[in-house]
């Protein structure tokens, strides 16, 4: 004997099997995602550490906007590469802070990056400054490439910060 309640378990069972099933999906894709963004934050901060500007300006667009709470506003790529040799270049490293990068999809766009990095001398290595950073990644005919940058909350590392491997 069919019941109304009895049928309405299986049309839950049935929903919470087919979400389960998107669930897994969207993690798998936001997985992909997360680690697509990661390896492109490996090689273009590689090419920033290294100096490799030929490199480094192929990861923005012609027309980047760079926001910097302590330097100002960029408005192109060139100025974000000539920047980056007087300011940068054999002077300062970046090193991703662990367990801060996110990632989050744009639909039908690309990507949004987050987390936190510290800042080290060359010369040195001593590792002084963390500040936070946003970028959009356009994926734009199978090729990524950030839109805008935005860096802020620049402060003096905390001792544990600063403890962490570097």
């Amino acid at each position: 004997m069919f019941s109304p309640a009895c049928g309405r378990h299986r049309l839950l069972v049935a929903l919470a099997n087919q979400s389960g099933a998107t669930n897994a999906q969207s993690d798998e894709s936001s997985s992909a995602l997360t680690q697509a963004i990661a390896a492109m934050d490996a090689r273009l901060f590689d090419a920033y550490n290294r100096c490799d500007l030929e490199q480094f300006s192929e990861y923005f667009t012609p027309d980047v906007e760079f926001y910097h709470d302590q330097g100002g506003v960029t408005w192109n790529r060139d100025e974000v590469v000539e920047n980056t040799r007087k300011y940068i270049c054999h002077k300062v490293r970046r090193e991703l802070l662990p367990g801060t990068l996110q990632v989050y999809p744009i639909k039908d766009y690309g990507a949004i990056e987050e987390g936190e990095h510290r800042f080290c001398s060359v010369d040195t290595g001593k590792c002084e400054g963390v500040a936070k950073f946003l970028m959009i990644w356009e994926n734009k005919d199978g090729k990524w490439r950030m839109t805008r940058v935005v860096s802020y909350g620049h402060r003096a590392l905390s001792a544990s910060e600063n403890a962490a491997p570097h």
